[in-house]
Order: C-alpha cells, then sequence, then structure tokens
C-alpha cells in the first residue's frame, strides 16, 4: 500500500477536522480543572450543543446562530453543574454523571418535539456548513490544497488554544485561576472571590466543549443523531490527562486521536485492498488513546481540583 501525496494531504487535512471538536471541547475541560472544579459532564454538554447548533442550523439555515444556540445550551448545563458543585457543595463527579445522563435526554426530547417525532434532525444544507479556508488559494487536487483546504473550526480550535495558553500563563486572571485551583483558602485570604472565578471558568467549559460539539454537525456529519458525540466528550478529557492539564500537550493528545480517526477511515478506503473488518479499524482510535494513559505515567491535577471549598470551613 502506498499513499500518494494527495492522500497524505488528505489525511493530515482530516487528521485536523477530526482533532478540532476535541480541542476545543478539551480547552474547556482545562479551564473547569485548573480552577479546581472536576467537570466529567464534557460528552453531555458536546451532545446538547451538537443538537441546538444542528436544530438551529437547519431551521434558521444560519450555522453562526447555531453555534451560538450551541454554546449557550452549554453554558446552561455549565451553569447547572456550577450550581451543583460550587454553591450547593454536591460531589463534582456524581454531578458531572448528572449531566452526563440529563443532557443526551433533553437533547432527544427537543429534537423529537422539533422534529416531528424522530431522534434526528434534518440535514443541514450544504450552503449551511461552516465555511472552508484555503479553498481555492492552491491548484485544485494539489497537496497542498488537501493539507490546507479545512473547515474554519480548524483554524479556530489553534487560535482557541493559544489564547487559552496566554489566559493562564500571561495574564492576572490566569494566575488567580490556578491559584484557586492549588489553593483556593488561599487565594481567598488575598480577596479573591473564589466562587465568581469558578463559575467563570466552569460556564466557560460548557460553553467551549458545547462548541465542540456544535462543529461536528456542520463539518464532520451533516445532522444531529443521538450518538453523535460516541465517546468523543471522555477522549477529550483522556487528551488533558495525557496534556497534563496544559493546552499545548493536550492539542497533541488530540491530533492523536485525530490521526487515528483519520488513519482508521483511510485504510478502510476500498482502494488499499485492505480485507478488515471495518468494526477493528473503528476501533482503532479508542484502542490508541487506552494504551497512551497508560504508559504517560503519573499526571498530576491541581491540588484543590474535585475538593469543596467551603469559605466557613476550618
Amino acid at each position: 500500500m502506498i499513499l500518494s501525496a494527495s492522500d497524505i494531504g488528505l489525511l493530515v487535512s482530516s487528521t485536523m477536522t477530526y482533532a478540532a471538536p476535541l480541542i476545543i471541547a478539551g480547552m474547556g475541560s482545562i479551564m473547569s480543572e485548573t480552577s479546581g472544579v472536576v467537570n466529567i459532564g464534557i460528552e453531555g454538554q458536546m451532545t446538547v450543543g451538537a443538537f441546538a447548533c444542528a436544530a438551529v442550523s437547519v431551521l434558521t439555515g444560519n450555522p453562526w446562530l447555531g453555534l451560538i444556540a450551541g454554546a449557550a445550551g452549554g453554558a446552561l448545563f455549565g451553569f447547572f453543574h456550577g450550581l451543583a458543585s460550587i454553591t450547593f457543595k454536591a460531589d463534582q463527579t456524581i454531578s458531572g454523571i448528572a449531566i452526563n445522563l440529563l443532557a443526551p435526554g433533553a437533547a432527544v426530547y427537543f429534537c423529537k418535539a422539533f422534529f416531528e417525532g424522530s431522534t434526528q434532525t434534518r440535514p443541514v444544507d450544504l450552503g449551511s456548513k461552516l465555511p472552508m479556508f484555503f479553498s481555492s488559494v492552491f491548484p485544485p487536487d494539489s497537496f497542498l490544497t488537501y493539507m490546507f483546504k479545512n473547515y474554519v473550526s480548524v483554524y479556530f480550535c489553534i487560535a482557541l488554544a493559544a489564547g487559552i495558553w496566554f489566559l493562564l500563563f500571561k495574564t492576572r486572571l490566569g494566575l488567580r485561576i490556578r491559584a484557586i485551583g492549588e489553593h483556593p483558602r488561599a487565594a481567598a485570604t488575598l480577596g479573591i472571590s473564589v466562587f465568581k472565578v469558578r463559575y467563570f471558568c466552569v460556564i466557560l467549559s460548557g460553553m467551549l466543549a458545547a462548541l465542540g460539539g456544535a462543529v461536528i454537525p456542520l463539518s464532520t456529519v451533516s445532522y444531529f443523531f443521538p450518538s453523535i458525540i460516541s465517546g468523543q466528550g471522555f477522549i477529550a478529557i483522556a487528551a488533558v490527562i495525557f496534556g497534563k492539564f496544559k493546552p499545548k500537550n493536550t492539542v497533541l493528545g488530540c491530533m492523536l486521536f485525530g490521526f487515528c480517526k483519520s488513519l482508521s477511515l483511510t485504510l478502510g478506503n476500498p482502494k488499499f485492498g485492505l480485507s478488515v473488518s471495518v468494526h477493528i479499524l473503528s476501533m482503532i482510535p479508542y484502542v490508541i488513546t487506552l494504551l497512551v494513559l497508560l504508559f504517560i505515567g503519573r499526571s498530576h491535577a491541581p491540588a484543590g481540583s474535585g475538593k469543596i471549598y467551603d469559605p466557613a470551613g476550618v
């Protein structure tokens, strides 16, 4: 089996297409974890974002309104997570599990309500998809065209990762977020509002997770269905752990999964003549993710992550 230049370019391009939702959701996970709040509800928030974006894009024909709707849905569930885990001091893991159960159920319920009892939305029109960059810059069918021609979500996720890194490590707000994640009581003695900063991070986490889900029906598939996320939220969390809670390393982890996903689809192309079950090929990204997590060594979360902060406590 020999890959041509166009095949390699397409492999690189599709790698970034599949990695983009994970990177966006992963940045959301980093924001929440860095502030000391565990958010394992990424999967459910991505599902809500995918549904809201697909539904609004279908009904209005405007993908930007769809993205806004998706982000709003994620922010709402991020607020619920903050309300439970920050204000009412509930167990953060249980709250995240509840979101993973409630959010997909809410998405399916409203999908049936708006689309005549169907659990799937109508397909998003081609004109309502996200725009592509560099679609006519390079000659058709050239290596550069396949490599750089991609949806705006790919370039957005790169800019977002750079922005999250700058926010956390180069700004006063980022210093406060990291201080709260490590030792919230010490940060509070300096006059920092632990509750306000954590609410900001958890709601932003929900928004970004939902945006990660929202770009999927506008790029890789054309409609919402109940299993559209199929574990990608957990893969994003795994990438954050793989990346040791740092934006740059998390991007590399997401790209690894995106590459495995793209490679499995490339190898499944009939022109390569591989007599391998499509089910085995589809397992590649998940198996690689598990193997990576086994061999990366210990990954230390912020010291205050997952711990309930009570200003009245001892």
